[in-house]
């Protein structure tokens, strides 16, 4: 029989760590443990030794595997933690009260997934490491730098605000200086979106947020969006409409100017932090100009460069979906050639998606990541 644990893991280990994200997000996806810090058997380790000492239990069901805190672990970091863990581990809230349903499993998997991503990029994700989102008299004292994210609970709080967006299949949002960022996660699924839900969020957004001032920031009032997905696979259905438009309309109809797709893995954590950081993109842009001629004014479709013969040439690292498809479909409706330039990841499911009249040049992602990215 188990012994009744006494005590938590050392504050700020991997172990400690597990336990929060696990305390955070309700149940935490098995398949995630292997995104982080440590390898495979330390990871394998520090899971056994917390069953081991009582304070987290595996739940499977429906094929579909997670971690969950036992009740005296629970018991144990509310008395540890009592301000920052009171609101996920006491009443009614959605990591207390865990359900056996899939859909609601799932639900809580793809925040945590995004969780673990944002926290990767170095972007503060977590209730306690930045301001809260709406306050009464924002605090012009407060300097924490932006990229901060919010995830849909710390929205849906807010009555009667939250029951206006109840059905929104966004788990956060992602405050840059260059606008705000619906964030979705469609994991390893086809999204079914809640498209007047998705609309409410938006003009809700663009009522509470976007006045200026922030919390003593000063956030941009572009809203865009990014969806994550398991693998670069799931952006074929969303740009190729022959595969059906319920998978595209959201995403492509025109309401949101940028719509990123990344997948939910280191490369993601990369390039969500690349979105944030327009000083990086500055840097690889200019790299990717080198060889290349200013864009053409004349050239009917949206493009960031020319090459040297006149052909449009569209930056895609980023795959923000709207734009890819609005490049495509110009160079096929006015009989003209173009390239697109990607990471090496990406290509081949673009390939797959545009058409014949562009030539796709890729980018090697990990010499990129080696000799150009600056992570804070």
């Amino acid at each position: 029989m188990g012994h009744s644990p006494r005590r938590l893991p050392a504050p700020d280990t991997l172990a400690d760590q597990l336990l929060t994200l696990t305390a955070v997000c309700g149940e935490f996806p098995a398949a995630q443990l292997s995104r982080l810090n440590g390898g495979p058997a330390y990871l394998k380790n520090v899971v056994k030794a917390l069953k081991g000492a009582g304070l987290l239990k595996t739940y499977y069901r429906d094929s579909t595997r997670g971690y969950r805190l036992t009740a005296a672990a629970k018991r144990l970091m509310l008395e540890r933690q009592p301000d920052r863990l009171r609101p996920y581990l006491t009443g009614r809230s959605e990591p207390n009260t865990l359900k056996s349903e899939l859909p609601r499993r799932l639900r809580l998997h793809r925040m945590a997934e995004v969780l673990v991503t944002m926290r990767l990029a170095g972007i503060p994700a977590l209730r306690w490491e930045k301001p809260p989102l709406f306050q009464a008299a924002p605090s012009a004292h407060w300097d924490h730098p932006l990229p901060l994210y919010y995830s849909s609970r710390e929205l849906k709080e807010l009555e009667p605000l939250g029951m206006k967006i109840k059905n929104s299949r966004a788990t956060g949002i992602l405050l840059t200086d260059g606008g705000i960022v619906l964030v979705y996660n469609t994991a390893d699924a086809q999204m079914k979106w809640e498209y007047k839900s998705e609309l409410r969020l938006k003009a809700l957004l663009q009522t509470e947020l976007c006045r200026g001032q922030w919390g003593g920031q000063t956030v941009g009032t572009e809203i865009i969006a990014l969806v994550f997905g398991s693998g670069m696979e799931q952006v074929i259905p969303i740009l190729d409409g022959s595969k059906g438009a319920g998978h595209s309309y959201y995403v492509l109809d025109g309401d949101l100017d940028h719509f990123y797709f990344l997948p939910s893995d280191h490369r993601g954590e990369v390039l969500v932090w690349l979105l944030c950081d327009s000083a990086c993109r500055a840097d690889l842009d200019d790299i990717l100009r080198q060889n290349l001629a200013p864009p053409t004014p004349a050239c009917p479709a949206d493009h960031d460069a020319s090459t040297w013969d006149g052909l449009p040439v569209l930056f895609a690292y980023l795959c923000d979906m709207p734009r890819i498809r609005k490049f495509d479909t110009a160079l096929e409706l006015r009989g003209m050639d173009g390239a697109l330039i990607c990471f090496d990841f990406q290509a081949p499911a673009l390939r797959q998606v545009c058409g014949p009249r562009i030539t796709l040049q890729s980018v090697d992602f990990d010499a990129y990541e080696r000799s150009v990215f600056h992570h804070p």
